[in-house]
């Protein structure tokens, strides 16, 4: 959400550069390990990015492992309820899915959908709070919106990628995992090296579609809150109260979207064409 109190003495654009700015440690040609002189660094490694998903993947394990060891069916609380209507709405949507047999692909449905759900909710955090918290305290650059960092999402989509991999041969085998990109669409020997290009692009923009789908919404969202507390502190309530409203919305939506569409790849992996 917009901040209170504006940028200070900071420009435009030096106020968006330095919200959009991870924490980042590295190590440079000498050996040693720096802190934000990571520029182009590829090994970089965004700190804040790192600790926000896993803090919030904790969160997630703890609390719903408190409800199933304290669940109660005479009295059960509202976290309780909450949590349980979760893991329906889960299970329904992946066997609606999912039409083969694993004890894998509900539990990974459920850590998917509230994982990013917790990420995303970050989103809704004024944005000037806890940066300028960590400044109080010596640390210059803060992002607590893990999905807005596209190494997070693209690490996610990765995970999906393998399991897609591991299901397909689980299911039918080596020799099947290859026949299926190399002898579909066209079941000839001579269009093994079309069907390869075709099927291979089709397998790689999975995890790509997956990663900047989530990315470019959660991302497109912050520089929004970020435009919006750049405003008077006495007009940006407004604005930042209605995108915030709509962010709403759009946080349980592209958790969702990111849990049908890796339980719909492994259904896929599973089917025969």
């Amino acid at each position: 959400m917009a901040a209170e109190g504006g940028h200070g003495a900071q420009t435009s654009g030096e106020y968006i550069s330095h919200h959009l700015q991870n924490l980042q440690v590295c190590k440079v040609e000498t050996g040693e390990w720096v802190w934000n002189q990571c520029a182009g660094n590829p090994m970089a490694i965004n700190v804040d990015s790192m600790f926000w998903s896993v803090f919030l993947g904790l969160i997630f394990c703890y609390s719903f492992w408190r409800v199933a060891r304290k669940s109660s069916i005479g009295k059960p609380t509202k976290w309780q309820a909450a949590v349980e209507f979760i893991v329906e709405f889960v299970d329904s949507s992946v066997k609606d899915t999912f039409q083969g047999k694993s004890r894998l692909i509900a539990p990974l449905g459920l850590t998917i959908f509230v994982w990013v759900f917790l990420m995303n909710l970050m989103d809704l955090v004024p944005v000037d709070w806890i940066p300028k918290l960590a400044e109080l305290i010596g640390i210059p650059y803060m992002k607590i919106v893990p999905s807005t960092d596209v190494n997070i999402t693209f690490a996610m989509a990765l995970t999906v990628f393998a399991l897609i991999i591991i299901y397909t041969i689980k299911f039918k085998g080596v020799g099947g995992f290859i026949k299926e990109y190399t002898l579909q669409p066209i079941n000839h020997w001579a269009a093994i090296p079309f069907n390869f290009i075709l099927e291979g692009v089709a397998l790689l923009a999975k995890p790509l579609s997956l990663s900047l789908r989530l990315f470019g919404n959660l991302y497109a969202a912050e520089l929004i809150f970020i435009l919006i507390a750049m405003l008077p502190w006495w007009i940006q309530w407004i604005p930042g109260g209605a995108w915030a409203l709509f962010h709403i919305l759009v946080i349980p939506l592209q958790a969702f979207i990111f849990m049908t569409l890796t339980i719909v790849y492994i259904s896929l992996a599973y089917e025969e064409h």
